[in-house]
């Protein structure tokens, strides 16, 4: 589509910061080789924690808010939905396990961007699995009540085409090996949210293609660690980003920079804390209390009882926060911000 042109791919020049990320991130890839062959059952204990934190976070992006013992009941132990926003997360947890069981099996097409839609929808009343037959906006709803329109997507008449157009220049691109893959992945999301082909669902779909493609380029981070958590925790920058490389896309004229930048510094941030964890289970050794206090002295900036729940599966939450208030009281670690997005941060060596 806009970003598939050869006038307008001609024009894309990578920044050095650019060139260093792109690099960085081929490094991580062989590294993420090494560590499969090396470390499989080290890696077995990210994959269902990363499953439940991309369910979680992807449909809480979209205002589906759902208890988090909910949803890890839905994604681990397949309890059936109570409701509708739990419904929705279902279908998000198959989706999730298609793409993870059989990604090869799923080309870049029309058919697998429908197939995707319809698994979100699968378990309420109103399937998925087709383009909307009405115009949508973009907008933001302000404190004050008013809306304000952030982008006009595709006509409704038109979105058929658009999408065609979209995965057939991208799979042409890919088989000419004229560009790399990790260029054309976020050029092809960016597009695919410009033309918003669904009246719902866009956001989650392009969070799944986005997992599909680093598949198929050989990037499988998103397999041991939540992609959707790290662009919740860094919402805001994630949709201003979008807004600003949209802008002239129906002409063509968008600068697709600063959504490469964000989309490029998320990968490499769930490389390296991919890296991180990997490197603390395989350090943990003691009881359940040593474990967790070595965890926490190994973990690089601020952590949620979650990020600690995923590299200590077999401790309970209730000894984690146990465990958090001790160290609060011992003056070693403080909390910042509130309830679930409590973080907290060393400030004296354990």
């Amino acid at each position: 589509m806009k970003s598939f042109t050869d006038q307008y791919l001609n024009k894309i020049q990578l920044t050095p910061q650019l060139f260093s990320l792109t690099n960085a991130l081929s490094e991580y890839r062989g590294k993420e080789e090494l560590y499969e062959k090396q470390s499989p059952e080290t890696l077995h204990r990210l994959i269902e924690a990363a499953k439940v934190e991309s369910t979680e976070s992807s449909n809480r992006i979209e205002g589906i808010d759902v208890a988090h013992k909910r949803v890890e009941a839905i994604v681990v132990k397949s309890s059936q939905p109570r409701n509708r926003s739990e419904q929705e997360v279902s279908g998000y947890r198959d989706a999730l396990d298609r793409i993870h069981t059989t990604y090869t099996g799923l080309p870049v097409s029309l058919n697998t961007i429908l197939l995707l839609h319809e698994f979100l929808y699968k378990h309420t009343e109103n399937p998925g699995g087709s383009f909307k037959r009405e115009d949508n906006l973009i907008v933001d709803r302000l404190q004050d009540g008013t809306i304000r329109e952030r982008f006009r997507p595709v006509a409704a008449a038109k979105t058929y085409d658009a999408m065609k157009a979209l995965v057939d220049n991208y799979n042409y691109l890919v088989q000419q090996s004229h560009y790399s893959q990790l260029l054309l992945i976020p050029l092809l999301i960016l597009d695919f949210l410009c033309i918003h082909p669904f009246s719902d669902g866009n956001g989650r779909v392009a969070r799944l293609l986005t997992l599909l493609l680093l598949y198929h380029a050989g990037y499988k981070v998103g397999k041991y660690i939540s992609l959707e958590r790290i662009i919740e925790q860094s919402k805001e920058t994630y949709y201003e980003t979008l807004e600003k490389s949209s802008q002239g896309w129906h002409d063509g004229a968008h600068d697709v920079r600063s959504w490469q930048h964000y989309f490029y510094g998320m990968l490499l941030a769930s490389y390296k804390e991919f890296e991180q964890r990997v490197g603390i289970i395989r350090r943990r050794s003691g009881n359940k209390r040593d474990q967790l206090i070595q965890t926490i002295r190994d973990y690089n900036g601020k952590f949620s009882i979650s990020n600690l729940e995923v590299i200590c599966p077999n401790i309970s939450r209730d000894m984690i926060r146990k465990v958090l208030r001790e160290l609060r009281d011992k003056g070693q670690i403080r909390s910042d911000g509130l309830g679930r997005n409590t973080k907290w941060f060393k400030i004296d060596k354990l």
